[in-house]
């Protein structure tokens, strides 16, 4: 995309974003990693820039926005599902409300993204209105954190490093946050460098089969390493740990909680048998109220729903992502509080709870005996993280700052490498992950838009700070680098002894 639109755009841009309701996180924290964004902490309870320091650089890894499902899987299967109850008169009156809020929930991701700039293709897997504004107001509360550091583009040959995964979701978050990044500091037009897009970097955790070619020693490493991670995921290590978080006695007592209060016994009871096999099969097509956009898809039949447990996981989920796409779903003719309705809070818990131990395992720190197979492709991040910090202490200060786009499977790798409160715990294999005993949730380390960001800060002596925020939160580095702190429990760290202190974690992704 061209960062460089005429101000008229960019400015349509904007109004309509703000003229769209943004998705507040909701009151009920259950929706896991799919929880829209919300900063952990407001801006002016930040602790306050050391005397004599001023801001120098900056460094962002976001996630992208908040978007819709991914595909027409288990959303498809679900309505198959409701139109046989229809069929067999099976339905409560709450029951009969769901039909309805399935066919908005398919339009709104059939048509999702239609009429917004940006945005080519609608349709599955793209961003909310909700999501981009996510973006759009994390750019302006960096502008706002750091006052006086992007005029300094004008007054010299600093530039914006923009840089993301290249896909879509990750481009459209990009375009959002830097034209609203323009929008605050029209002075920074002419200084931003990018978009690029690097699957290294910023999608490490699907790299190809084949090994890269031309490449650096550090890129062919990640690869190995991506690798490896794939390898494990399809292990039985984790097939086991999987296996048994799925056989959770609470998964029936909370799929029975929902499902009764939507489905006769008898009906539930002859799917708890077997009698029932729904699948997203089929072909559905709908077209925008303007009629300038149709999108017809054909269901590839692998989503299946055959018991109560997987309908009710699968209601889960459109509970969780309806959160984000309020606008989207009553624009469709629905209403996110019919999902809210239909999902017991306490029954969210359990199925969040279990999504949680599942990403423990699968993309979080993991088990004991696994080692670091989950986060140490992670480590080109990280090591671009110091490679940009370094060349900021040394003086060199071509960079204003640098901003990565990217996705859960990427932030959560990296919040690990760096020992981060909650995102680093693993646990033995024969002792089982339990959230009394663990501090790792889905909604706090990697919700939608989830962002760690190092602001840099320098003094007429040439000493360098580092402030470290996790989804605008001040955040302490692992604890062993408390001795790098300019003052006990100060959020500021001594760039040099910080350095010196992540030595060991950067030792395998060195050049």
């Amino acid at each position: 995309m061209n960062f460089h639109k005429t101000a008229r755009a960019c400015a349509w841009l904007i109004g309509l974003l703000l003229a769209a309701s943004l998705a507040q996180a909701a009151d009920r924290d259950d929706r896991q990693t799919k929880t829209p964004y919300a900063p952990r902490q407001p801006l002016s309870s930040l602790e306050p820039v050391p005397a004599g320091y001023a801001p120098v650089f900056t460094q962002l890894l976001a996630r992208h926005g908040s978007r819709g499902l991914t595909g027409m899987k288990s959303d498809l299967a679900l309505y198959r599902l409701w139109q046989q109850a229809e069929q067999e008169h099976a339905l409560t009156p709450l029951g009969q409300t769901l039909g309805p809020a399935l066919q908005a929930m398919l339009r709104a991701n059939f048509l999702l993204g239609a009429g917004v700039p940006g945005i080519s293709e609608p349709g599955y897997g793209n961003e909310t209105l909700a999501g981009l504004q996510e973006h759009i107001e994390l750019a302006r509360r960096m502008v706002q954190r750091l006052p006086g550091l992007f005029d300094q583009a004008s007054s010299g040959a600093r530039e914006v490093v923009v840089v993301s995964s290249g896909k879509d979701r990750a481009v459209d978050s990009a375009e959002a946050f830097t034209q609203s990044l323009l929008a605050a500091r029209p002075g920074l037009r002419g200084h931003v460098e990018g978009p690029s897009k690097d699957a290294y970097l910023l999608y490490f955790h699907r790299l190809p089969k084949n090994p890269p070619t031309q490449t650096t020693t550090l890129r062919l490493q990640t690869w190995r390493d991506s690798r490896a991670y794939q390898a494990y995921l399809h292990g039985a290590a984790l097939q086991a740990q999987l296996a048994r978080i799925g056989q959770d006695p609470r998964l029936q007592d909370a799929a029975d909680a929902v499902l009764s209060r939507l489905f006769s016994a008898d009906f539930l009871t002859r799917l708890e048998r077997g009698s029932y096999r729904f699948s997203n099969s089929g072909t559905l097509s709908f077209t925008s109220a303007d009629g300038r956009h149709t999108n017809t898809l054909t269901g590839d039949g692998r989503s299946v729903i055959a018991s109560g447990v997987q309908a009710a996981r699968a209601l889960y989920d459109l509970y969780a992502i309806s959160a984000g796409m309020r606008t989207e779903l009553e624009r469709a003719g629905s209403n996110v509080k019919v999902f809210d309705n239909i999902m017991p809070p306490m029954a969210a818990q359990v199925f969040a709870e279990i999504e949680d131990a599942e990403d423990f395992y699968s993309k979080g720190p993991a088990m004991v005996e696994q080692g670091d197979v989950t986060s140490r492709m992670g480590r080109i991040l990280l090591q671009d993280f110091f490679d940009e910090a370094d060349a900021i202490d040394r003086g060199q200060r071509q960079h204003l700052a640098k901003l990565r786009f990217a996705h859960a499977e990427i932030v959560i790798p990296l919040a690990t490498l760096l020992g981060l409160p909650g995102a680093a715990q693993q646990v033995d294999a024969r002792e089982p992950y339990v959230p009394a005993r663990n501090g790792w949730r889905g909604a706090q380390i990697a919700p939608m838009a989830a962002n760690l960001q190092w602001d840099m800060f320098a003094n007429a002596a040439g000493r360098t700070l580092v402030r470290l925020l996790y989804n605008e939160g001040e955040m302490d580095f692992k604890s062993s680098c408390d001795q790098a702190r300019i003052a006990p429990r100060s959020h500021y760290y001594d760039y040099h002894a910080l350095r010196a202190c992540y030595g060991q974690a950067r030792a395998g992704a060195q050049h």
